[in-house]
């Protein structure tokens, strides 16, 4: 019996360097190409003039008094300020603490606290909401004798608040600010942390959610990450003259490891087209500069797709990139390698707590593999699917994929009773997804374990339902979840898009006959025009379900 379990080979040994290594010796070996492009910041800079605003805020950081294993936390959507920051706290030995830019006072005094940040860099506002005033709800007050050295009365450990601002409002620090304090003492310390400093080391907290919907803080290693977005590159076949467009938000793993990162670690460019993702930024972008590689989950693929200024963008240059976050449907698939002419691109998956990716398709592999799969084990990473008992299933069966390997998190910050639950025995990290495994070891994943729903006692799994509706000419988009029922448990909900209007609950319930189980058929069907996502672009099942359980109970309805 073959069982569901791959190891992943290589060809390449991990690379055993600190972010501030990697970046050293990339600005040496490549110091006059292109590094980064901020088109809505009108900033374009090599390699070498990244590095020396790179290592002039690294020193300056120490000069404030951090030191290595201090928290530094980021606030921000995507500009240049956020790679210069991310780089130079990772060579002064600083834990970089990742928040959503969407994030409200609450949300933002949780993250600073549980990990007890000595510093914020922020931006002064992203879409209407005024940063600043956050940080006043939260108790901000200034030392009247020190710029930038404050008190937040809600967040004791925060003392220093460095705003991407020219002209910095009373007691905050200009970004500039920052190199503008580096000496020749703070530049020597820094040099010496060359030696001081461990691949080991933990070097970034990524705050994710689980089913409690509390954040919780993955501790990410510069091993971790640096090797992640090395042979995530290696399997988009990257080199120095590629230039990669990035609209995904640099907060995620998905922006700072498998952009920036990938790109440090293989010598291409870096294009933000934007402070967040803007379906014709992007395309004006990979036109003007020429991008032949470009991020994205399946929504933002789509949303390029419908612009109504699609055909007029030269996207010739296209030729890679990685999609995650989601399946994407054959048809989308299909445009973005022919329409986009991205022949090469890859699909990716995994999870925040390991780096993030651990599978990936590679860029001979074909369309139907890229469509139904995420691909095959990464290089130097193990993973096996197991059923309920903890034990590998045959090849062929559904269960929960773990995964083991070198960019396994150390666990979640001050959390140690949920990092035992997830670091299960032997290095094994849970991911509570369901998958199956065929015998090339490609991995099908069909949904959550979260997402199950249990129905009279049989469990149906939303994925084999989301994949029979988009075969419906007029479905554009089909997502499945349950409700509570009051007598089977729990009863098949599902939101979907759709560009005929004629289309009734009706036509969907026919078009499931005879395909599934009458139990799988949908018994409440919803059409909207879009769907609630997270910042990541991700579908919200959690939310479409308590938008249906409001209405019906301000229905006075039982479920469904």
């Amino acid at each position: 019996m073959t069982v569901s379990y791959a190891s992943g080979p290589s060809d390449h040994p991990l690379l055993y360097q600190t972010i501030g290594d990697a970046f050293d010796e990339v600005a040496r070996r490549h110091g006059d190409r292109e590094a980064i492009v901020a088109l809505h910041q009108g900033e374009r800079l090599t390699f070498r003039q990244l590095s020396a605003k790179v290592n002039a805020f690294a020193s300056g950081l120490l000069q404030l008094g951090l030191e290595p294993g201090d928290r530094i936390g980021i606030w921000s959507p995507n500009r240049l300020e956020w790679v210069i920051a991310q780089i130079a706290s990772a060579k002064a030995g600083l834990i970089l603490v990742n928040i959503n830019p969407a994030y409200r006072a609450e949300e933002l005094e949780y993250c600073l606290n549980k990990v007890e940040c000595s510093a914020l860099v922020l931006a002064s506002d992203f879409r209407g909401h005024d940063y600043l005033a956050t940080m006043n709800e939260l108790g901000f007050s200034p030392h009247a004798d020190t710029p930038g050295n404050v008190c937040v009365g809600r967040v004791p450990s925060l003392e220093w608040l460095i705003v991407m601002a020219d002209a910095p409002p009373h007691g905050y620090l200009a970004f500039s600010d920052i190199a503008a304090m580096a000496t020749t003492e703070s530049d020597a310390v820094l040099a010496a942390l060359v030696h001081r400093l461990q691949p080991e080391d933990p070097i970034n907290i990524q705050f994710t959610c689980g089913t409690t919907g509390i954040p919780k803080g993955a501790i990410l290693s510069h091993h971790n990450i640096l090797n992640n977005a090395f042979f995530s590159g290696r399997r988009m076949q990257l080199t120095p003259v590629d230039r990669l467009c990035i609209p995904v938000l640099l907060y995620h793993c998905f922006g700072m490891v498998l952009g920036v990162l990938t790109c440090v670690t293989h010598g291409a460019c870096m294009v933000l087209p934007g402070e967040a993702f803007d379906a014709g930024q992007v395309l004006a972008a990979i036109e003007r500069e020429r991008c032949t590689a470009l991020h994205g989950v399946p929504t933002m693929f789509i949303a390029q797709l419908a612009h109504p200024d699609f055909a007029r963008h030269d996207l010739s240059s296209l030729r890679t990139g990685i999609m995650s976050g989601a399946p994407c449907p054959v048809e989308v698939m299909t445009r973005v390698v022919e329409a986009m002419h991205m022949r090469e691109i890859t699909i990716g998956y995994g999870m925040t707590e390991v780096s993030p990716l651990s599978f990936q398709t590679l860029p001979a592999d074909s369309l139907a593999h890229r469509v139904a799969t995420v691909g095959r084990v990464h290089d130097h990473v193990e993973a096996k699917i197991v059923g309920p008992d903890g034990r590998t299933v045959p090849v062929g069966e559904p269960g929960e994929i773990l995964f083991r390997g070198y960019s396994v998190m150390s666990g979640y910050w001050g959390d140690e009773d949920l990092s035992a639950e997830v670091l299960g025995g032997g290095g094994w990290i849970r991911s509570g997804d369901l998958a199956t495994m065929d015998q090339d070891g490609y991995v099908r994943v069909t949904g959550r374990a979260k997402d199950i729903i249990i129905r009279g006692g049989e469990k149906i799994f939303p994925g084999e339902i989301e994949a029979l509706l988009r075969t419906h000419p007029d479905i554009d988009e089909a997502h499945i979840f349950g409700v509570p029922h009051p007598h089977y448990g729990e009863e098949v909900c599902v939101w979907l898009r759709t560009g005929n209007a004629r289309l009734t609950a009706s036509d969907v319930q026919d078009h499931c006959r005879g395909r599934i189980a009458y139990f799988k058929i949908p018994a409440i069907v919803h059409f909207v025009s879009d769907f609630p996502m997270t910042s990541t672009g991700k579908i919200q099942k959690s939310a479409m379900r308590q938008a249906v359980m409001a209405r019906n109970t301000a229905l006075g309805r039982e479920m469904p």
